[in-house]
């Protein structure tokens, strides 16, 4: 049996967007990482996101709210302005960079980091206009991707060698090339212990993680089989798929290759190949078939920002029983479950997972099922 809650079910307020003097960012306003003021009812949107596609008494399960300063993937963007050097965050609905020397959304060890990448930076010779720091915190240490927009010269690199080494990073990247491995970065989900390639997508918290894998595990089938198998799309580097994997066999798909490639290792490693399966594929250009769906116990699904898109109409069409879908955008969450309602679906159970504190950004698990 699924667990679900009514819909008057006491669900938890939002989490207020700190304000300077309880929590104070000289950033604050202007930075585009978090709202100016306080972020919108989430729930609301949430329960109105359901209403509008066919479900107006969606069963919310509490919300789960996620604090400040637990962001262990962060992505700082590079601007050179007049001759200076500006490390931060997009303004709202702006280009321009807002610079920035602290960061209370991210975890200790990542803020650590900004005041020497503010050193390291401007002596990049191969910083012309633009470029990008992505932060990953694995379970081992940080791993950092660094993006720019001319070709690194050698005292660059040399530059960021020293850098990994002074600060003990696990890796440091050009792109996707390393520059320097000092220890292989690892995320142990389940059985599969994954190095993801760099650069690669993370959930934005560890807690947010935990709590999409445990309102996945609840929605699961429970009359499984030795031949039951769960087809999971979207599939990444594999956070999700080592849930999965003690339960049934499973089909991972994803258009990213070094993203598959790296779960075949952590497949392969944990002698895991005989049930998992992982497919390359660009589900927006080559989406699976209602047919190749079919067979399925279930579908998880962790699409895009923007949805399944062209998958969507057979993901509806497949038949299958049971779908498991997680999305950060209520409005195409919207279309998502319209087309579900539509082809004879109910929504047995909503968890709703904010890991996005002062945006309007809400994480949701809906449980989907069909006779």
């Amino acid at each position: 049996m699924l667990s679900s809650k009514p819909a008057s079910q006491p669900i938890s307020p939002p989490i207020a967007l700190p304000n300077p003097a309880a929590n104070p960012c000289p950033h604050l306003g202007t930075c585009g990482g978090c709202a100016a003021s306080e972020p919108p009812d989430k729930i609301h949107r949430l329960r109105d996101a359901l209403a509008r596609a066919g479900y107006p008494d969606a069963p919310l399960q509490p919300l789960l709210q996620i604090p400040f300063g637990t962001r262990r993937r962060v992505d700082l963007a590079l601007q050179r302005h007049d001759g200076a050097i500006r490390l931060g965050f997009h303004q709202r609905r702006a280009r321009d960079v807002v610079d920035i020397r602290s960061c209370p959304a991210a975890l200790p060890s990542i803020a650590a980091l900004i005041t020497p990448l503010r050193t390291l930076v401007p002596q990049l010779t191969a910083l012309r206009k633009t470029g990008s720091i992505l932060i990953n915190q694995l379970d081992n240490g940080l791993d950092l991707t660094i993006t720019l927009d001319a070709p690194a010269t050698p005292a660059d690199r040399a530059r960021l060698i020293a850098f990994a080494r002074t600060h003990a990073l696990l890796r440091i990247s050009l792109g996707d090339e390393p520059v320097l491995v000092q220890h292989d970065p690892t995320l142990t989900v389940g059985p599969l212990t994954i190095t993801p390639p760099p650069g690669a997508f993370l959930q934005p918290t560890t807690e947010g993680e935990t709590a999409i894998r445990a309102a996945i595990l609840a929605g699961l089938p429970r009359n499984l089989t030795r031949k039951s198998r769960f087809i999971e799309l979207y599939a990444g580097i594999g956070t999700l798929t080592g849930t999965l994997l003690p339960h049934a066999r499973t089909h991972a798909v994803e258009g990213n290759k070094p993203a598959c490639a790296a779960l075949e290792a952590a497949a392969r490693a944990a002698q895991q190949s005989s049930r998992l399966t992982i497919e390359p594929r660009d589900l927006a250009r080559r989406p699976l078939t209602p047919k190749e769906l079919s067979a399925a116990a279930a579908l998880i699904l962790d699409p895009p920002f923007d949805g399944t898109g062209p998958q969507r109409p057979a993901i509806a069409a497949s038949g299958v029983k049971r779908i498991i879908h997680i999305s950060c955008n209520p409005d195409a969450l919207t279309q998502e479950a319209n087309s579900l309602h539509r082809a004879g679906y109910s929504l047995a159970t909503v968890t709703p997972i904010d890991q996005f504190p002062g945006t309007e950004h809400l994480e949701s698990v809906a449980v989907f099922s069909r006779p």
